[in-house]
């Protein structure tokens, strides 16, 4: 709601305090706290007309798929296996840490090195992944399979 009284009163720019209104929301919000930079990136981005719930969406939608991809890139993981791996966290609200689901993602190393590579490599990408998914949960409401 704030959002789209700031882009209604963004015009004159006259209404510094809305913006200011906006900040303390994300700061008052533990839950918001590690969001604030997507949130003052989609302020500064929004359109003077459209649907704010759709820009919104719009713009969750494409830095989650870039972040996404940039964690796939940097840690050479398998993209459909770790896409299939975060949409199932997202649909069960939490990343799962044990099992096999997480080896599917990972590159093809030896288990049995001198080095503990893939252990270490294991722990790297379920950090990343985990920060990754508690950054995007609960920003845009679960969507039914269809739409």
């Amino acid at each position: 709601m704030l959002v789209a009284k700031y882009r209604d009163t963004k015009g004159d720019g006259t209404d510094v305090e809305i913006r200011a209104q906006i900040t303390r929301a994300v700061d008052a919000s533990p839950s918001l706290r590690d969001k604030r930079d997507l949130i003052e990136s989609f302020v500064d981005s929004i359109s003077a007309n459209g649907d704010v719930d759709d820009e919104w969406h719009a713009f969750v939608g494409a830095r989650r798929k870039a972040e996404l991809d940039q964690i796939i890139s940097d840690e050479n993981l398998r993209p459909e296996e770790t896409r299939a791996y975060i949409e199932t966290a997202f649909r069960d609200g939490a990343i799962p840490t044990t099992g096999t689901a997480i080896t599917k993602v990972l590159p093809p190393t030896t288990r049995f090195s001198a080095d503990g590579a893939h252990g270490e490599k294991k722990q790297r990408v379920l950090a990343k992944l985990i920060a990754f998914f508690e950054r995007f949960f609960g920003l845009t409401p679960k969507r039914e399979p269809h739409e």
